[in-house]
């Protein structure tokens, strides 16, 4: 009697050196991440080199990247102000690099033997992303206003009473942020690849049984696994631009107290 292969969504975010063994000993490996991380880092770098041509009628990539470019100098013009392009090289490298990571991960490489590693589902990755966004927040804060930062934490017109109970409430808020916003593109992806390797091993279950019934659950479930695909990048779009906005938003704290 053939046993039931073990389902165990978690082996995908496993970090693990190229070549096997383990990642006991030396503290300089090259891993799945790290080469995933080089192939999204060489698609953006491929990706703005055809655009920066800066033909006077632009193809298609050049538009792209102008497009691109424009959207995100938006987000930091509106949300900052006319400082904002000061502030853009960061939010777009933030906004790309997500987006990239995200797309790439989701891509079905595995039919030619390639298996992505989505480096935004490591908390490592997007917690590092967000403390260099809450870095600049507070570099900024302290640069352009001095300890005169910290009446962020207590809105004007507050009585004094209100003050006392207010300023720390605003405190703990504003230390969670770089927390939060690490943690929302890690969740998506971690729990978007969950699905699918759970329901992917339900399609292939369904498949072995060679039954009606399998067959049916089996088509069930890879009709669920498209819709999660699609859903992916969808989301995975939604939570670059996320992350870039509240960027945005906290720099915009910094440099505009209220």
């Amino acid at each position: 009697m053939a046993t039931a292969a073990k389902i165990d969504p978690m082996h995908q975010f496993q970090i693990a050196p190229l070549g096997g063994g383990d990642l006991v000993g030396s503290p300089f490996q090259f891993t799945n991440s790290a080469l995933w991380m080089l192939i999204v880092l060489g698609v953006i770098v491929l990706f703005m080199w055809g655009g920066m041509k800066r033909q006077l009628v632009p193809g298609r990539w050049q538009s792209a990247v102008e497009l691109l470019t424009g959207f995100l100098d938006n987000i930091t013009r509106q949300n900052i102000g006319a400082e904002g392009r000061k502030y853009l090289p960061w939010v777009f490298t933030a906004f790309v690099f997500i987006l990239a990571s995200n797309w790439i991960g989701a891509m079905p490489f595995a039919i030619v033997g390639a298996h992505p590693f989505t480096v935004t589902s490591q908390f490592t990755v997007t917690g590092v992303m967000s403390i260099i966004s809450f870095a600049t927040v507070l570099g900024v804060g302290f640069w352009k206003h001095g300890l005169h930062f910290f009446s962020l934490f207590v809105p004007k017109g507050t009585p004094f009473v209100l003050k006392l109970l207010i300023a720390p409430i605003e405190f703990i808020s504003f230390m969670v942020r770089p927390f939060s916003l690490g943690l929302r593109p890690f969740v998506a992806m971690f729990a978007g690849h969950i699905l699918l390797e759970v329901f992917g091993n339900f399609v292939v279950q369904g498949l072995n049984a060679g039954t009606f019934g399998g067959g049916a659950i089996a088509l069930l479930c890879f009709v669920f696994v498209a819709f999660v695909s699609a859903l992916e990048l969808l989301v995975g779009a939604i939570q670059a631009f996320v992350f870039a906005l509240l960027t945005a938003l906290y720099i915009n704290d910094a440099v505009n107290l209220h």
